[in-house]
């Protein structure tokens, strides 16, 4: 990258091409004023800003620096920005003057063929070119499609129907085609605007302190320094390789004779799931959990006992938790007792409504909170035995707690994510258990790369709706994963069910499929267990679940390569075809096939109905898994039965013996 200063300006050059440009005529800076209003129910948010003034910054004066290789201008008597241009990285520190506001917005040059990615993890479209994307953590909504009954009736009775913008993971960060990344170092309420042809329009509610533009000659490269910015994952553990996680619940007996009769159906077991591990309660909603972390005895009787049997088995066993205590409980009152909630804006009791039950809000800030979440977590989840859990929520800070640091919750919302990650990574690293257990995660932030072992899609809808069914997952694994998360998996035919949706034997069995190309195959009963579909309800489904599993155990040495790889150069599991293909125009644009490390291409049938399903190949021989086939570049139909997911593998492959013996599963 190259810095030129011009008589009244600069500009920042990528290449031959230009990044970023400031003159009187095309002013790189705007700031200004807006008064928000933000309305949260349930973790579903609705922001909007009245804006009062936005201000182009026309002048651009030099001034001397100390620093070497260190240009400063000074916009206006608004803004002071330094900037830093050093081999493949050019570094922009901004900070806010007298009169700077609250506002502040700023342009990348655009170019009519771009494509863009990331902005964390995104469910509805993975180029993000022509939308633009309000980055707050939240609930991501159900049904996420304003044209359909699901999000209409969600949003009228819950306000819960959401939008393609909403998400539980949201990162200033995207990915340009152009191989370059741009973080911007702040967790204000931003929004990234890629509609423009000519450039790309962000603001943020507030002035970041950084943005940082790094760019790479290829995508792996671009990768590798992706993650080494932000952080690696850590490492899957060995036992998590040995077949599905079963996510099952209703207490000792039912889970483990289920365990049992799914052992006998030949379904190879890593481990146990079970996220009421804590007791139940019963909502509208469906059945909850009883959020007071610790093993409820009468719900699970003899479960420590079990947990040893079945590890002796080489299965393992998982729980449930979140970073809320439900009121009225022993560790709620002990939290309160010692100052360890957030509270309003008099220092009372601030609870947050999660559906018919109320919670108190640990205050990571606070460091002894933090202490004590974490030593909660050793105690009664580590040493009680567990070897994992769902760590899940973590989106839903109010934006008027106050604080133990004193930050306003508006900065520290799309934080929260990360110190709720970083507390369960500290629980492991302290225990020396970061290689031996694993936890995962829906929501995230900037630096949620290393603190999350596991990512989880999250709360998906029980079938084949495109923002919010299956197709959202191969979606939300791509745009993850050129953020650093490259392990990522979902929950097997979905979660949510409301009204008449639920989830059929199709919708399972097309989800598993695709599960068993993915680094970690995981089943959920979801919300409504006794009305959805699940694996154990007749026995041609369990028979075809164990096959499937049995090819995603087969796949073990070609998926431990790959997660190496993501632990050493931050290369995710699954990838976009152009990450291996860059010089074809049309794999810029797909966001429902992936590649499953190199040499393998998955291109899951997320229709219903569907015997037969076309798929696009980039340039090299490719052999369809099932048939032996061998195809080259362009758009094919195969069957696709169920059970026969459209896998191809690269004929060139060093791992071809592996997947002609899967074949014959």
């Amino acid at each position: 990258m190259q810095l030129v200063e011009k008589k009244d300006g600069f500009e920042i050059w990528q290449g031959n091409r230009i990044l970023l440009v400031h003159s009187p005529k095309n002013p790189c800076f705007y700031v200004g004023r807006g008064e928000e209003t933000v309305e949260m129910y349930r973790g579903n948010f609705q922001m909007e800003d009245y804006l009062t003034e936005k201000i182009p910054l026309r002048e651009a004066v030099k001034e001397e620096t100390a620093q070497p290789g260190v240009c400063r201008y000074r916009f206006q008597d608004r803004l002071l920005v330094e900037i830093a241009v050093c081999g493949d990285t050019a570094t922009l520190h901004i900070s806010g003057q007298a009169d700077a506001g609250n506002r502040l917005w700023i342009r990348i040059n655009g170019e009519k063929e771009e494509a863009v990615y990331g902005c964390g993890e995104q469910m509805s479209y993975f180029n993000l070119r022509g939308r633009h994307f309000p980055l707050w953590s939240s609930e991501p909504g159900v049904g996420r499609d304003k044209s359909t009954y699901m999000t209409w009736r969600c949003d009228v009775e819950n306000k819960s129907g959401g939008d393609y913008f909403n998400t539980n993971y949201p990162q200033p960060t995207y990915v340009s085609s152009r191989r370059y990344f741009l973080h911007a170092d702040t967790t204000v309420y931003a929004d990234f605007d890629f509609r423009h042809e000519a450039y790309h329009e962000l603001s943020f509610w507030g002035i970041p302190g950084q943005i940082r533009i790094q760019e790479a000659d290829d995508f792996l490269s671009l990768m590798e320094k992706v993650t080494a910015y932000f952080g690696r994952q850590p490492r899957l553990p060995e036992w998590i390789y040995r077949g599905a996680i079963l996510g099952l619940q209703g207490g000792t007996k039912r889970v483990f004779d289920l365990v049992e009769q799914s052992l006998e159906k030949g379904i190879p077991v890593a481990g146990i799931w079970c996220q009421d591990w804590e007791g139940k309660r019963e909502t509208s909603f469906g059945k909850r959990l009883q959020w007071e972390w610790r093993w409820d005895e009468k719900w699970y009787p003899g479960l420590p006992e079990k947990i040893a049997e079945y590890e002796k088995k080489g299965i393992r066993f998982l729980g449930y938790i979140n970073p809320y205590l439900v009121k009225d409980t022993p560790l709620y009152r002990e939290g309160k007792e010692n100052g360890y909630f957030a509270v309003d804006g008099r220092g009372g009791d601030y609870l947050v409504d999660f559906g018919e039950f109320d919670c108190g809000v640990v205050d990571f800030t606070n460091p002894d909170a933090y202490e004590w979440f974490k030593g909660m977590i050793k105690k009664n989840l580590i040493d009680f035995g567990l070897s994992g859990w769902m760590a899940d929520f973590g989106e839903y800070l109010p934006t008027d707690v106050s604080l133990f640091n004193g930050e306003s919750a508006m900065v520290e919302h799309n934080h929260w994510p990360v110190l709720w990650a970083k507390c369960n990574y500290e629980a492991l690293e302290e225990t020396g258990k970061l290689s031996e257990l694993v936890y995962f995660m829906r929501a995230g932030g900037t630096g949620s790369q290393r603190y999350c072992p596991l990512l989880w899609a999250g709360d998906q809808c029980v079938d084949f709706s495109i923002h919010d069914g299956l197709a959202s997952v191969i979606c939300a694994a791509l745009s993850a994963a050129v953020m650093g998360n490259g392990l990522h998996h979902s929950d097997i035919g979905g979660y949510t069910s409301l009204y008449e949706n639920v989830r059929t034997k199709e919708v399972f069995l097309r989800w598993a499929e695709m599960a068993a190309f993915t680094p970690v195959m995981r089943t959920h009963e979801g919300n409504r267990p006794d009305t959805n579909f699940q694996y154990y309800d007749d026995e041609d489904t369990m028979r075809e679940f164990a096959r499937l599993t049995r090819i995603h155990v087969a796949l073990t040495p070609y998926l431990k390569d790959l997660v190496e790889e993501n632990a050493v150069r931050g290369i995710p599991v699954q990838r976009p075809l152009f990450f291996h293909y860059e010089n074809d125009p049309q794999t810029y644009q797909i966001q429902t096939e992936y590649l499953l490390g190199e040499d393998l291409l998955v291109a899951p049938v997320y229709l219903s109905g569907k015997d037969e399903w076309e798929a696009y190949l980039p340039e090299d021989a490719w052999v369809h898994l099932w048939s032996g086939r061998e195809y080259r570049k362009g758009k094919i139909k195969v069957a696709a039965k169920m059970g026969e997911i459209p896998v191809f593998y690269r004929k060139a492959s060093r791992y071809r013996t592996l997947f002609e013996n899967i074949a014959g599963r």
